[in-house]
């Protein structure tokens, strides 16, 4: 009985393009302050799930700590990271803070939620190593 083919269903497909996207994501809270408990984390969560749907994004994996979350994220490539990172912290922070006023406000974190920086690595596919040689080895055009 032969191997059956199973598709990879990261591999997305667009009118002129066929793509897997992977990037991680690191957000730290401003002055590192550890706001973040279960509860908090949860929300954060899911209205960074919103901001990925409206992307036309994924959000794949989700966790944190009390001053930083990691995020990993499934994505087009007609996304210009730098956008979603920037609606993914400006959104979360509105609503992180409207909702979480008093425990914000006790921890003392001024007006700004998020450290203006942020991590981001591409993630998935082979290793560049693997990659080089793979290019380095095609034949060039007679």
């Amino acid at each position: 009985m032969s191997p059956r083919w199973e598709p990879d269903l990261d591999v997305r497909r667009g009118n002129h393009v066929i793509h897997n996207l992977h990037a991680h994501l690191v957000f730290v809270t401003k002055y590192r302050r550890e706001v973040f408990d279960d509860d908090m984390l949860t929300r954060c969560e899911e209205v960074m799930r919103d901001v990925c749907e409206k992307f036309e994004a994924e959000m794949k994996e989700f966790n944190g700590e009390g001053d930083h979350v990691h995020l990993l994220i499934h994505y087009p490539p007609k996304i210009a990271l730098s956008k979603l990172v920037n609606s993914l912290k400006g959104v979360s922070s509105r609503y992180l803070r409207a909702e979480y006023t008093g425990r914000i406000n006790r921890i003392g974190m001024g007006s700004v939620f998020w450290a203006p920086s942020y991590f981001v690595g591409s993630c998935g596919g082979a290793p560049l190593s693997i990659v080089k040689d793979y290019i380095e080895n095609q034949k060039r055009p007679a």
